[in-house]
């Protein structure tokens, strides 16, 4: 049996890709916030540290990051996949070596949660670095995203 997607499907499928890492970019930007939250409450004191914690932003940061994760990873195979099947191929270059590096970066950065529970400085420190690194490509491949999905438009 073979099964042929429509071509309707295959050509609006290569928008969904795009369109997906653009909101995960915005939750992105709203976990680093509040990761900040997190770490000013840890360093607060008094009422204003109680006030703070009614945040509950070390809870909602962690939950926040744990869907980052996964839907960073859905996102990430989804896009190979819709490549794929439109194409036959995968277009190797850098917006897929650093969309698979980004992968990486963020399932090691979540692989911290159990050390920086324990107190673990070099974990919450590994933790930053790892995920400015991430934000920062991020940027880069919304930009190079862009410019593929120009690329998709100009061929329609």
């Amino acid at each position: 049996m073979n099964f042929e997607i429509p071509e309707s499907v295959k050509v609006w499928s290569q928008f969904i890709h795009p369109l997906f890492m653009w909101v995960l970019l915005a939750i992105t930007v709203y976990a680093l916030y509040l990761g900040l939250k997190v770490r000013k409450t840890r360093s607060a004191t008094g009422e204003d540290k109680k006030e703070l914690i009614k945040g509950k932003y070390n809870l909602k940061h962690h939950q926040i990051g744990s869907a980052l994760l996964a839907f960073m990873v859905i996102g990430s195979i989804s896009g190979m996949a819709v490549t794929y099947i439109n194409n036959g191929k995968l277009f190797f270059g850098p917006h897929l070596l650093v969309g698979l590096g980004m992968t990486g970066l963020i399932a090691t950065s979540a692989s911290l949660s159990p050390f920086m529970q324990k107190g673990q400085d070099w974990a919450r420190y590994t933790h930053i670095a790892l995920n400015v690194s991430l934000l920062g490509l991020f940027g880069w491949q919304a930009v190079t995203g862009m410019q593929i999905v120009q690329k998709i438009i100009d061929r329609l």
